[in-house]
């Protein structure tokens, strides 16, 4: 046989070879076992993101809670996240009813903050210490934030204000129960509840553009929304996005449980 003739096959046998590994390849690909393993491998890739990305709700939501929703050159006519639930009692469309508005709407971010500040506390996931005492620490102090402006014991228990006092006690027992829901709330369920408090914020954006014509007749003049608003959507995605992904990798540590059984 002549050098060409050598060197032709062996590049031939070199191809095939190769092509022989490659169909293997896939064919490992294709068994159950190596897509479980895949699955694995991309939901312990993905846990790493999930902190981070609960953390970036929070702020998110603490951001449109805060922030202006109403932006103006006069600093006393800003009008902030955490002042919409008695600033719209006042609105006259809506006190005498021309414009329907539960303002316990705009309650949705500070809820979904505290609750989520909770749920992020007692994840199930490797979590620092530190942050976890953090998160459940300020979850009380937001519940708190929804207080009315003058309020007394009684003014708490009438019809007014009853529902927003259950809402803050509830929150703050939750605070204080978090080693519970660590031990005994799986993942999925945390998941759903992340899914849950990223959409009670969808209301407080609707009632807003809802009585945003009544609020530029109160100004006399075109009010442009703040950036509260771009806020609170992002923390609802991100608080949404969260849920999700928990949900997702929560599948893997069942995995492994069921396997070590």
């Amino acid at each position: 046989m002549t050098p060409g003739g050598a060197r032709s096959q062996g590049s031939q046998s070199l191809k095939l070879m190769g092509t022989c590994h490659l169909a293997l390849f896939f064919c490992i690909l294709k068994t159950p076992t190596s897509q479980s393993m895949a699955g694995l491998l991309m939901r312990s890739y993905l846990a790493r993101f999930l902190p981070l990305l609960a953390i970036a709700a929070l702020l998110s939501l603490a951001l449109a809670y805060w922030g202006r929703w109403i932006s103006h050159p006069v600093a006393g006519l800003n009008i902030l996240g955490v002042d919409l639930p008695e600033y719209v009692k006042f609105v006259p469309e809506v006190r005498y009813g021309l414009i329907p508005l539960n303002r316990l709407v705009f309650f949705g971010p500070p809820v979904a903050l505290s609750a989520g500040l909770i749920l992020f506390a007692s994840l199930q996931r490797p979590l620092a210490l530190g942050l976890r005492i953090l998160a459940g620490a300020l979850s009380v102090p937001v519940a708190l934030s929804m207080l009315p402006p003058a309020w007394t014991p009684g003014i708490l228990l009438t019809a007014e204000f009853r529902a927003q006092t259950i809402v803050i006690m509830a929150l703050i027992l939750g605070a204080f129960l978090i080693p519970l829901w660590k031990q005994f709330l799986p993942d999925r369920v945390r998941g759903a509840l992340f899914i849950l408090l990223g959409l009670i914020n969808l209301p407080a954006l609707k009632a807003f553009y809802d009585i945003l014509p009544a609020l530029e007749k109160l100004y006399h003049h075109m009010l442009s929304p703040g950036l509260a608003l771009c806020w609170l959507t992002l923390g609802a995605g991100f608080m949404i996005a969260t849920g999700l992904l928990l949900i997702f990798i929560s599948q893997n540590t069942e995995h492994r449980t069921a396997a070590a059984g």
